[in-house]
This record gives structure tokens, C-alpha cells and sequence, in this order.
């Protein structure tokens, strides 16, 4: 937002009244703070054209207030109205509706299909996001012989199945995909949870931490430590993401040029 932008915006809504700010009157005075416009003394939020007193100090959300006193450095961590830390499903909403963070995007849990008949639930949940398991698996086999070596390919060892369901054999291990699309923020870390209800079947879903700022859709590793076969639901829900926010990354993911960015559909291990 440019100089002028910014003061038009903030003259709209000069904040002296004794209501509290909403979201957009703070975005509007970080924009001004981050563009040399606005400053914070004693007094409150000062225009620095004029020197006159754009909001009271009583006015402003503390972290506007710790501004006078240099406490806060780094205008990101102002920047949202959400505390660091693992967050809620406000922030995963807001992320996911006005950013993309996840596509297609469930904001709430679905715990049935269009049947009327129960399913493993995936949607939005209170501190967490259950993903769905696509259709394509690829599942480990010894029918033929070799060695898996993360520094080389193994085609050999796999079996390609595209269907609503997938048996993984006793003591198997599949790859799989996430329906969703994700794009994690530069300012956060994402990590996955197994569903309890397959976990007490004996089927414990791997996935490693998504890094800030990659995208794509997520490949699954799901062990059966059973000795019997065990079924595993397409587009059903398979596990739960946490996201934690903290401040951002000098290098994300994108920036390193990570080999797994931008991956979609089962994306088997590269050199």
C-alpha cells in the first residue's frame, strides 16, 4: 500500500472513540508504521506529517502499544491478530479461504457422504485440518528382487493401484497422496497426526514435516503392522495436519529450491 493509500485509509477510520479496533483498522495502521506514516509515542498513534493523534494510546492493541517502547522489531509479528504457536481453526480458515493454504478446502468436519452413510471424517477441526487420501496408492512388493536405496531408483518395487479402496497386505507398506493442495506460509511448520480410529486397526500414517514456504500435495507412507490385510478408504479422511506459526524463515523451502515443491499426485522418494 503507497503513502497516500495508506493516509486515506487511516483518516477513515481515525480512532479516538472508545469502541474497539477490528482487523482492518490495525492492518491499516501497520501499513502506515511500516511506511514511515505513522509512528507510536506516548501518546498514541502519531501522523507524522501533521504530529497530530491519529489514536489513543488506551486505544491500541498492546502489541501497537510495546511499538514506543522498541520491544517489537519485526512488523510480522503484528501483522496478525493470532498469538504463535500451534493455531486454531480461525487461523487455518482464514489462511485457507483468503490465501489458499489448502485447496479444496472443508470448513467444518464431514462425517458422511452424500449416501448418508459414515465415513472417516476429514474437514476443518478445532486446532487442525484432517486431510482426505486420494485414489492412487502405490504399494511395496517383493516380486522382485532389489534393494531400497535412497540414492537410487527403485521402480522395481512397486505396485500401482488407482480405486476407491486399497488392501495393503499384513506387514505392508503403501505410498499414497493427500486430496488437498497446500501452500504453508514462510512463517510456518506443519506436522501430521494419524487418525485414532486407524491406528487402532494397526495402520500408522507417516508423513514429514511440511517446511514454510512448500506447496503441493502431500504423500502419505502407511505402514499395516497387522498380520492380516487391512482396507484403506479412498477420498476418506486419513490424518490430521497442526500448524505453528512463528516468525519467518530467512530461507524457506521455495527458496532452497527443495527437490519435493510443487509435487502433486504419489511422488516416490528422489536422488
Amino acid at each position: 500500500m503507497n503513502d497516500d493509500n495508506t493516509m486515506a485509509g487511516i483518516s477513515a477510520i481515525t480512532h479516538l472513540g472508545p469502541t474497539p479496533m477490528d482487523e482492518l483498522q490495525v492492518r491499516l495502521y501497520l501499513d502506515g508504521i511500516s511506511n514511515g506514516v505513522l509512528r507510536v509515542d506516548h501518546r498514541g498513534l502519531i501522523n507524522n506529517a501533521t504530529g497530530s493523534v491519529v489514536a489513543c494510546m488506551d486505544r491500541l492493541p498492546e502489541p501497537l502499544r510495546l511499538l514506543q517502547h522498541g520491544d517489537i522489531t519485526d512488523m510480522a509479528e503484528l501483522e496478525s491478530p493470532y498469538l504463535p504457536g500451534i493455531q486454531c481453526d480461525a487461523w487455518i480458515r482464514e489462511m485457507a479461504e483468503s490465501f489458499g493454504m489448502i485447496s479444496p478446502f472443508v470448513p467444518h468436519q464431514r462425517k458422511t457422504n452424500q449416501q448418508g452413510e459414515k465415513i472417516l471424517s476429514y474437514g476443518l477441526s478445532s486446532f487442525g485440518y484432517d486431510a482426505r487420501i486420494g485414489p492412487e496408492f502405490q504399494i511395496c512388493t517383493n516380486e522382485n528382487p532389489g534393494i531400497l536405496d535412497p540414492k537410487a531408483d527403485a521402480n522395481f518395487a512397486w505396485r500401482s493401484v488407482k480405486a476407491d479402496t486399497c488392501i495393503l497386505p499384513p506387514h505392508g507398506f503403501a505410498l499414497a497422496h493427500t486430496v488437498e493442495y497446500f501452500k504453508i506460509p514462510r512463517d510456518t511448520l506443519v506436522v501430521c497426526l494419524g487418525k485414532s480410529t486407524l491406528a487402532r486397526l494397526g495402520l500408522i500414517v507417516n508423513v514429514t514435516p511440511l517446511e514454510p514456504g512448500w506447496e503441493g500435495q502431500v504423500t502419505i507412507e502407511i505402514s499395516n503392522t497387522t498380520p492380516l490385510p487391512a482396507k484403506i478408504y479412498a477420498n476418506e479422511g486419513i490424518c490430521q495436519f497442526l500448524f505453528f506459526r512463528g516468525s519467518n524463515c530467512s530461507v524457506s523451502y521455495k527458496d532452497k529450491g527443495g527437490k519435493y515443491q510443487g509435487q502433486t499426485g504419489v511422488t516416490r522418494a528422489r536422488v
